[in-house]
């Protein structure tokens, strides 16, 4: 199944569908600056219906912002590394996420996801997108970069349809 089928099928209709994307990464560590930079993308595009949430590498800290906004989906955005090509995004399901390597964050993600289905909201996903390079340093590489110019699209036409 494609990445835009399989988000399709996670958001479902726009009938009372509210959406928090959690962008997640480290603006000094080359492509684990992903989540940030989809978010980036976003910036102004969507309904007032979705919220944008860069949370960098804490995302437990924001657990109140997104309580508060009532959400009936939550997809997280982060670095992933599946194997897959450079660029490429993947839903990751919750039981497969400890097996993944995941961008540098405290907290386990699949605690943290854990948490938001039992006690926010029950429909959670992981969106990985398969980094080259998450060494100190700053720029995304090409890529990736253009990896996420196409997933941002995707979340676009999805969420405003």
């Amino acid at each position: 199944m494609s990445l835009r089928e399989e988000l399709r099928v996670f958001f479902g209709g726009p009938e009372g569908r509210r959406v928090v994307l959690v962008g997640i990464g480290s603006q000094i560590r080359h492509d684990d600056v992903v989540g940030l930079k989809v978010l980036e993308l976003l910036e102004g595009k969507l309904l007032p219906s979705v919220q944008l949430l860069p949370t960098e590498t804490v995302p437990e800290s924001y657990t109140g912002v997104i309580r508060d906004f009532a959400p009936t989906h939550v997809l997280l955005i982060d670095a992933a590394n599946f194997k897959g090509a450079p660029g490429e995004g993947r839903i990751i399901p919750s039981r497969m996420i400890a097996n993944i390597s995941i961008s540098t964050h405290s907290l386990p993600l699949h605690i943290f996801i854990n948490y938001i289905e039992k006690s926010i909201c029950p429909k959670v996903a992981l969106l990985g997108i398969q980094g080259v390079n998450i060494e100190l340093g700053e720029g995304i590489t090409p890529e990736v970069e253009k990896g996420t110019d196409i997933i941002a699209k995707i979340i676009i036409n999805l969420l405003n349809g």
